[in-house]
């Protein structure tokens, strides 16, 4: 998914600050999983419902 003014790895970056890894494996599905391992960006992998649940997460840090 494309947000636009957005930088992906930025996105990912911030998605990834609220979320451990163990947390991957419960957020994503089987597919999600795999397409991310494979290399695509989180902000295309996770529907736009995912990533606003995710980035509305207080930060684990």
């Amino acid at each position: 998914m494309s947000i636009p003014g957005y930088d992906p790895a930025d996105l990912d970056r911030i998605i990834l600050a609220r979320l451990d890894e163990d947390d991957l494996g419960t957020v994503l599905s089987p597919e999600q999983l795999r397409r991310y391992e494979a290399g695509e960006d989180l902000v295309d992998v996770l529907s736009e419902e995912e990533i606003r649940d995710v980035v509305g997460r207080r930060s684990k840090s």
